[in-house]
């Protein structure tokens, strides 16, 4: 339960129906922008205004703004975008980042690492070689942070994040701070069980003791594969749609015909058919319509539902 004192904080923040908020800035120390295009933090490259971004100062500073917000503004959590369609009409309320703040890298004891919800993907890997652990070289090839793995269990090349989770810390809208272990959860394929207004902060790995130079190989190998068999340096998402039991999604829709399929500035990849390109002038809109015409034809031809395993957000297409 929060306190007299934080819920007379959050009387200081006046909220009116347009979401136009008038915040005592005192009470936290980070960065707090207005209508901040989504655009320059998706990988995608599009997307409308968030009402408002906050960059937080550390994870106190995080804990002091969520105790400031009304309890009916929404908020929104993102970390690299990787694996975000922001539609074009922008996100209501609050978008947090944590990316480069919530950093912690640690080795905790021979065989543990402890590390912040804002760490690429790519630098957990990396640091997890440098102490000669191994069993997320696979987050080499993930283009995100670590609280997108955690709330998504992302995985690549047999491997998935939570294998290795001991335990993690999470946050609510609240501002309190919570300690779970990995068996308090349900964890499925690119699924975990979490509360929707509660969020991964950092987690706890637990790996297997191995050779440094092993591990760089191995690392080496699996980015060499991605850069032959993905889009690289281009504006995508990564995987757009989950991969089927016992079958692929890009195999699905390839057999489609929908390779160099295109809607507008949208174009379902002739190098792998799950990525969707922003070919320069893409709207999320002309993204939206083109993963729904790639799920429709698929259900048509092949009788299968593809998932998506992007996430849309924002405000839907009928409020456009």
């Amino acid at each position: 339960m929060l306190s007299i004192e934080n819920e007379m904080k959050k009387m200081q923040v006046i909220i009116n129906n347009n979401m136009n908020i008038d915040f005592d800035r005192t009470l936290f120390r980070g960065e707090l922008r207005e209508q901040e295009p989504m655009s320059r933090h998706t990988s995608w490259k599009t997307g409308g205004n968030a009402d408002y971004f906050y960059i937080a100062a550390d994870k106190d500073d995080l804990s002091d703004f969520m105790t400031s917000l009304p309890a009916d503004m929404p908020v929104t959590w993102v970390g690299l975008g990787s694996n975000l369609l922001v539609r074009d009409s922008g996100i209501s309320g609050v978008v947090i980042s944590v990316v480069g703040v919530i950093n912690e890298l640690e080795h905790i004891n021979d065989i543990e690492l402890k590390i912040g919800a804002g760490v690429t993907c790519a630098k957990a890997a990396r640091f997890a070689a440098k102490q000669g652990l191994k069993g997320i070289e696979f987050l080499a090839s993930i283009p995100g942070s670590i609280g997108g793995a955690l709330a998504m269990n992302a995985g690549a090349y047999g491997g998935d994040t939570w294998r290795y989770v001991k335990s993690v810390e999470t946050i609510n809208r609240s501002g309190e701070l919570k300690t779970y272990n990995r068996d308090q959860f349900d964890i499925g394929y690119r699924s975990v069980s979490l509360a929707d207004d509660e969020w991964f902060v950092n987690c706890t790995l637990a790996l297997d003791v191995s050779s440094k130079e092993d591990i760089e190989e191995k690392i080496k190998q699996m980015l060499s594969q991605r850069a032959e068999a993905q889009p690289l340096g281009q504006h995508s998402c990564g995987s757009v749609f989950r991969n089927p039991e016992n079958d692929f999604a890009a195999r699905l829709i390839e057999s489609c015909g929908l390779k160099g399929k295109q809607l507008g500035g949208a174009l379902v990849s002739e190098k792998h058919a799950n990525f969707i390109i922003n070919t320069g002038n893409a709207t999320s809109l002309d993204i939206e319509r083109l993963i729904e015409l790639v799920q429709s034809t698929v259900f048509e031809k092949c009788a299968v539902k593809l998932i998506p395993e992007v996430r849309v957000i924002g405000k839907k297409r009928s409020e456009q």
